[in-house]
């Protein structure tokens, strides 16, 4: 029987799931899983769930909406794979992760291409049968580059992109022709040590852990809603290559937690934060 994800973001009210799931009830529909949060300071409340059975999507939209406070958001989506597209520059950790983890069956999604800056990463790419695909920027202002990076994105009508330690800062054309689409991961533990060589940054610290940031890209640098995080701990004998070794172990294991969160539509996005069901 299929199944179907159903979001629900709205306001707090008394009796929500009762008629949420009675509205369930009379589509002959089961519930397979729920879960649910109460965001007390904005009185907000969040709910996921799986159902299963023959969904007539229009009918229970509409009484959905029926029984919901107003200016409420309700997506229902088929239980299936998504189609993503990946960005790269030149390295190859992160990306090579995500590859493997693809092939064996462990991402739920479909990795339709990579494109890049820089051609590195072509033989990579290939080996797994993706279609791979140089854009190059050299000597191209940075919006007619992001053009060609678009249109050539456009052309797998992706569901998520996703930024495989792609190293150029996105313009706010490109945030919002993608909105709520893009995923970074950061070889910082954010809000910490934002922008450029973070491990510097943080070894003139001496700080003891270190960490990765996996967030939705928006217009503000390294500062959209977050994810996913991870940390490892550092002592004052580390240089700071080698907390970027340790650092990129975490990197790749953020990134596809994250990755792996928003296949299966469990990320709520409200006030630049993320609620995780």
């Amino acid at each position: 029987m299929k199944e179907y994800i159903l979001l629900i973001d709205t306001i707090d009210a008394k009796g929500l799931v009762y008629n949420i799931s009675k509205v369930l009830f009379a589509n002959n529909l089961n519930i397979e899983k729920n879960a649910e949060y109460v965001e007390k300071e904005s009185n907000k409340f969040f709910m996921r769930t799986v159902i299963s059975g023959e969904v007539n999507s229009n009918i229970l939209l509409k009484e959905l909406t029926e029984v919901l406070p107003a200016d409420s958001t309700i997506k229902l989506t088929p239980k299936a794979k998504k189609d993503i597209v990946i960005l790269a520059t030149k390295e190859s950790h992160v990306l090579g992760d995500l590859l493997i983890r693809y092939i064996d069956g462990e991402l739920n999604a479909n990795i339709k291409a990579v494109i890049a800056n820089h051609d590195y990463l072509r033989d990579l790419v290939e080996s797994f049968n993706i279609p791979f695909h140089c854009i190059s920027a050299d000597d191209m202002e940075r919006e007619a580059h992001e053009n060609l990076i678009i249109e050539q994105i456009n052309e797998y009508e992706p569901e998520l992109i996703v930024l495989a330690k792609y190293m150029r800062i996105l313009t706010p054309k490109f945030v919002e022709t993608y909105p709520q689409k893009v995923l970074n991961i950061h070889h910082s533990f954010l809000p910490s040590f934002i922008g450029a060589n973070p491990y510097k940054q943080a070894h003139h610290r001496g700080v003891k852990i270190i960490g990765a940031t996996a967030h939705y890209v928006t217009n503000d640098l390294d500062e959209g809603p977050i994810i996913d995080q991870g940390v490892v701990r550092v002592d004052h004998s580390f240089t700071w290559q080698d907390m970027r070794r340790s650092g990129r172990n975490v990197e790749k294991v953020v990134l596809s937690n994250a990755l792996q969160l928003l296949l299966d539509d469990k990320v709520f996005v409200y006030d630049n934060k993320t609620v995780i069901l």
